[in-house]
């Protein structure tokens, strides 16, 4: 049977910073998704169980294309599922093609007016080649990238479930410094240390402390 088509899913370096110094990026409203080859990351490449992934939830149109895919807009996708494409950033891809099959990933909502963690979604396809690296109309269209030799990746993420309350940036970045400060899970937490990157790693530790949150009153 010929693979179901996906809607596109938009989160690019883009260069573009929202206010808290992040490169983010949005969606294309349509898109399949494209059969390819694996790359495999060096074996000293630390290996990570759990993300938190950037898009953006408000409308914001480069070259006529509206970039908005937030977390409503991945849940009301077929199977809930899209393809996360449009990633420019180095780091980043590689961080994607470490991503297993069955590994959780945060929805982080970003440059919009109060970024923050909104939901919980799975990978379930591993990394393969970004189609939209190859097309002229794309926002994201890489003229030095080649079809025998691409250098960008993507991979399909589907909807779980929204958090119990939204986590805004401005909490988490409370735990950040007190953990500074003190000793806890989020001291080291890319979402600050390495703040422009649109996919980022996260240990189990810090997944769960997140996670914990929803439970408790805003800090």
């Amino acid at each position: 049977m010929p693979p179901k088509t996906r809607a596109s899913k938009r989160t690019a370096n883009t260069g573009k910073d929202d206010d808290d110094g992040e490169a983010v990026g949005g969606k294309k409203k349509t898109a399949a998704s494209v059969e390819s080859g694996k790359t495999k990351e060096s074996s000293e490449s630390p290996q990570y169980c759990r993300w938190l992934m950037k898009s953006e939830p408000e409308s914001r149109c480069e070259n006529g294309i509206d970039l908005k895919f937030g977390i409503e807009d991945l849940k009301a996708l077929p199977d809930q599922t899209g393809c996360w494409d449009g990633v420019r950033n180095y780091q980043a891809r590689n961080f994607m093609r470490q991503m297993k099959d069955g590994q959780l990933a945060f929805f982080y909502h970003s440059n919009c007016k109060e970024p923050g963690i909104a939901g919980i979604m799975k990978i379930v396809k591993e990394a393969y080649v970004d189609h939209t690296q190859f097309d002229k109309k794309d926002v994201h269209f890489d003229a030095n990238s080649k079809p025998d030799n691409p250098k960008w990746s993507m991979v399909d993420v589907q909807y779980q479930r929204m958090i119990k309350r939204y986590l805004p940036l401005s909490e988490l970045k409370k735990y950040h410094l007190q953990h500074r400060a003190k000793g806890g899970p989020l001291k080291d937490m890319a979402l600050f240390t390495r703040a422009r990157l649109s996919v980022q790693p996260l240990n189990t530790e810090e997944f769960e402390f997140i996670l914990s949150l929803e439970d408790e009153e805003p800090l």
